[in-house]
């Protein structure tokens, strides 16, 4: 074990790899439960359902994807500690989830079609770009696709899903609201406890437990608790069940249930015909240039956001090479390219490095060791289906702006002195949220920094690979509504 994850090289003992694995898991296992319901809209119970959408099909979607998310989590992690041999972990992206639901299974429902057939033709999108990732990754393009697009969108793109993704977490509970003439507000906490047929405290309980929520998350953080954020959503869950004076119902017959569903729509999605038709002709797809940009789209999301990951996880645990480069880099590209296929495989959507592995790292986690701690955590996850069913909306939601608060964090690093780089990124910030999609973010992004390049005298050969995303997101927002 010693000579295979070079633990005394690395300045590491046994007993920190463990700590270190542990420390991980605990900061990331609010996946486990946010992940489905970022997927699945919250599933059967969800805010989609309550917009029309079949409840049967959202908690087989649900069902679904919180088996694929643990098995992802174990793969992909695994993969990581036996080939990378380093100490981060993989799950589920963040922001990714909610883009994916946005696009193919919400996408599907307002476009009229079956929520199943949308999930599945989602699949595929997600599959064939963890083939481009791994195609770039094998043949050394990611690295000079990553090094050539400019520094502010990649400060930007992870600051613009950060606030998209607070803003869905705020949706989800009523924090935001909708509003006739301003689009949105803030919950209208006098408007439900005195207005006429205002709901009463139950319209807006889930709403001020939430933001109740973030706040503890918020302080556990400052205390430096280790896994502030699982601990805060389980504190959130007890406190919803005893301000709403309601008794959370804990079936255990919904473990065989989620592996059943897992095998009906999960990982057999991909080996579908129509799943494939619906990738590239589906409703709320909109054609083969469409398919080409959301491939485009998730693949560069996940290659700035693994890269961001790995550089600063690998800066904290001095595992960087004499260039500045987390050592193993190609390593690691290639197990997040391979775990984003088998995510697919699975049922679930794209799976990245999680930042959270910084959490392991400062516990001490050197090694590969550490990142097969934290799959064997995650396995036990499998068979408690029912206590993450029984965790509402108001309890995830903080952990959406709380993941939000820090990803937006990236945004200071941006040169707000330079127009080239101050508009493009603020516009990349700024249109994700309010466009909802992430791929309008980067495409205005792309095609503004273009602009100001071009114009500005500025152009240079570095500039050709954000020409071609420019180019190709201008095609697609003349050709195609979406």
């Amino acid at each position: 074990m010693e000579k295979f994850f070079l633990i005394k090289e690395r300045s590491s003992s046994v007993r920190a790899e463990i700590i270190g694995g542990l420390t991980t898991f605990f900061a990331m296992a609010y996946i486990v439960f946010v992940n489905p319901n970022q997927v699945a809209a919250d599933g059967a119970a969800g805010w989609l359902v309550g917009l029309g959408a079949d409840a049967a099909a959202m908690g087989k979607i649900w069902n679904a994807t919180y088996i694929a998310s643990i098995l992802v989590a174990i793969v992909g992690t695994l993969i990581m500690a036996l080939y990378a041999k380093m100490p981060f972990a993989q799950a589920c992206g963040m922001g990714l989830n909610a883009f994916f639901c946005t696009t193919f299974v919400s996408g599907a429902y307002f476009a009229g079609m079956d929520v199943v057939k949308g999930y599945q033709a989602g699949l595929v999108i997600i599959l064939l770009e963890g083939l481009v990732f791994l195609l770039l990754t094998v043949t050394g393009l990611r690295k000079q696709i990553a090094t050539g697009m400019p520094d502010c969108l990649k400060k930007a793109i992870p600051a613009g899903i950060g606030l998209f993704i607070a803003f869905i977490g705020m949706q989800n509970v009523g924090i935001v609201q909708a509003n006739q003439y301003t689009l949105v507000q803030f919950v209208d906490i006098h408007g439900a406890l005195f207005g006429e047929d205002g709901g009463g405290w139950a319209a807006i309980a889930p709403a001020i437990i939430a933001l109740l929520g973030l706040i503890i998350i918020a302080i556990l953080g400052k205390l430096k608790v280790k896994g502030n954020v699982i601990l805060g959503i389980l504190i959130t869950t007890v406190l919803y069940y005893l301000l709403t004076w309601q008794l959370p119902s804990f079936d255990v017959s919904a473990i065989g249930q989620s592996f059943k569903d897992f095998g009906e729509i999960g990982i057999t999605g991909i080996f579908q015909a129509d799943s494939w038709k619906n990738a590239f002709s589906g409703a709320n797809i909109g054609g083969v240039v469409n398919a080409i940009i959301l491939i485009i789209s998730f693949c560069l999301v996940d290659m700035f956001d693994t890269l961001g990951t790995l550089y600063g996880a690998a800066s904290q645990a001095d595992l960087l090479d004499e260039n500045g480069d987390p050592i193993n880099v190609g390593k690691c590209m290639m197990a997040d390219s391979v775990a984003t296929c088998a995510g697919a495989v699975f049922g679930t959507s794209t799976c990245t490095t999680f930042v959270e592995s910084a959490s392991g790292v400062g516990a001490g986690a050197r090694t590969g060791l550490a990142s097969v701690i934290t799959p064997a955590c995650f396995f036990v996850c499998l068979f408690l289906s029912p206590l993450a069913s029984i965790v509402p909306s108001a309890a995830t939601a903080p952990a959406l702006i709380y993941v939000g608060v820090l990803m937006i964090s990236n945004f200071s690093k941006v040169d707000m002195t330079d127009m080239r780089s101050a508009v493009p990124a603020f516009l990349t910030l700024a249109a994700m949220p309010l466009t909802y999609s992430i791929s309008n973010g980067i495409g205005i992004g792309a095609i503004s920094y273009l602009l100001i390049t071009i114009f500005t005298g500025k152009f240079t050969k570095k500039d050709i690979v954000v020409t071609i995303i420019a180019l190709l997101f201008i095609f697609r927002f003349v050709a195609i509504t979406m």
